[in-house]
């Protein structure tokens, strides 16, 4: 065991558990108040369904030896996960699957953003259980754990194919699934608290710094490279998407700035650790122009995506991916070169890469929402949502305005005047 690296991975360890809470502000800062509570509630409950999940099946799922599709069960319950270090590790094996779990957790809350405001919130939780399960376990093990990504060669440093795209995939199947809000395309639907969105996307650049950094697995030079990175791709995400607003509109959008940074962020984290800090700058730039209009793109179609996951983790670690195999370099600590250092093969690699995670993820989701459907609707009823799912599915209201009592008593009152209707004896 090495205290330095130990001591490394224990902060990355916190800062990513961090970018759980972190996304609950970004994502319920865009929603109305009457959903702000439900919103955040939908991502902080996958700290405790993921992470038991994780916990007892997952980590095995998808680090056991097994096989190149699947962990196999030899360490279900934690069984043989200790204090000592894995060969060829520095860490505590304990430390290393706490680590991973704090991806499957974020991994899972970020399809909550393509179904927020209208989703049945025990039938989400009941989802991204299985989902994590089925979906991104097997995943991950193909990627991380030895499986036939891995041994393909694919590049994925923390997490562009692994979180990004399976979450992304996700989100699109399920927002598909279960359709629009009511309210959609009907009238505007703006967020209530903007910054609430910026400090979620603060915290979620701090906690960053762990996810990528963190991914060498020690305090060392290539987690300086991936640290370094995550600095410079998002400034220059930043930056073109700003003047991309400006061009546009000639103002520039804090909401937008704030999802440009998260793109940004997105697109690097494939990247991170195999490539120089002027090729993070280029990928950061690149990564800003198809979400940017693609987000604008979205909102002319039928397709409800909320809060725009698939445009800014679907994009972008689609592009973050497929970038990670054009500017891969040796020179750098990367495994191999790419594309623009002589070596086509590694692009290809990342595009089988990405569409077979795509394809997986698309069957396995649309399947297990019929699945949870079978057992209850998805979808609150347009009562439900009318009178805000803060309300409806927690009894409780983001700021104590009473609105949500009114609401209530507002939809209860036709049935209790027909029940007291004179014709009947009653009182009215």
């Amino acid at each position: 065991m090495n205290a330095a690296d130990t001591t490394w991975m224990l902060i990355s360890t916190a800062l990513v558990l961090l970018m759980t809470p972190a996304l609950a502000f970004f994502y319920g800062g865009l929603v109305r108040a009457k959903n702000a509570l439900n919103t955040m509630m939908m991502s902080f409950v996958s700290l405790g369904c993921v992470g038991v999940t994780w916990f007892l099946l997952g980590y095995t799922l998808a680090f056991g030896t097994g096989s190149a599709l699947f962990g196999d069960l030899s360490m279900v319950l934690l069984r043989g996960v200790g204090l000592d270090v894995a060969p060829g590790s520095t860490i505590p094996k304990l430390l290393f699957m706490a680590y991973q779990g704090t991806f499957a957790i974020i991994t899972a809350a970020l399809i909550s953003g393509a179904v927020v405001e209208r989703m049945r919130f025990m039938a989400y939780a009941a989802f991204i259980t299985l989902w994590s399960l089925v979906v991104y376990c097997p995943v991950a093990h193909w990627v991380w754990g030895g499986g036939w990504l891995s041994r393909m060669g694919a590049l994925d440093f923390a997490g562009g194919t692994v979180v990004h795209i399976t979450a992304a995939t996700a989100a699109l199947v399920a927002a598909t699934f279960i359709g629009p809000r009511k309210d959609y395309a009907r009238q505007a639907i703006l967020p209530h608290n903007v910054p609430f969105t910026i400090l979620g996307a603060g915290l979620l650049w701090f906690g960053w710094f762990g996810f990528n950094g963190g991914s060498a697995l020690a305090a060392n030079g290539q987690a300086v490279l991936a640290f370094v990175n995550t600095l410079v791709a998002p400034a220059a995400t930043l930056l073109v998407w700003t003047a991309l607003d400006m061009t546009r509109t000639g103002k520039v959008t804090a909401a937008g700035s704030a999802t440009g940074i998260v793109v940004g962020l997105v697109a690097i984290t494939p990247a991170a650790g195999f490539v120089s800090p002027i090729s993070a700058l280029a990928i950061g730039a690149i990564a800003a122009v198809p979400s940017h209009f693609a987000i604008l793109y979205r909102s002319r179609t039928r397709l409800d995506d909320s809060l725009d996951v698939v445009a800014a983790h679907g994009l972008g670690g689609t592009v973050g991916a497929l970038l990670t195999g054009v500017f891969a370099d040796k020179a750098w600590g990367a495994p191999v070169n790419g594309l623009l250092f002589g070596n086509p093969r590694q692009f290809l690699i990342q595009a089988v890469a990405v569409a077979a995670t795509i394809a997986f993820t698309a069957g396995v989701t649309l399947a297990l929402l019929k699945l949870v459907a079978a057992f209850g609707s998805l979808k609150a009823t347009s009562n439900e949502e009318g009178l805000g799912l803060d309300f409806s599915q927690h009894g409780e209201e983001a700021y104590a305005s009473g609105d949500g009592a009114l609401l209530l008593l507002s939809e209860a009152l036709p049935r209790s005047a027909a029940q007291l209707s004179p014709s009947k004896g009653g009182l009215l």
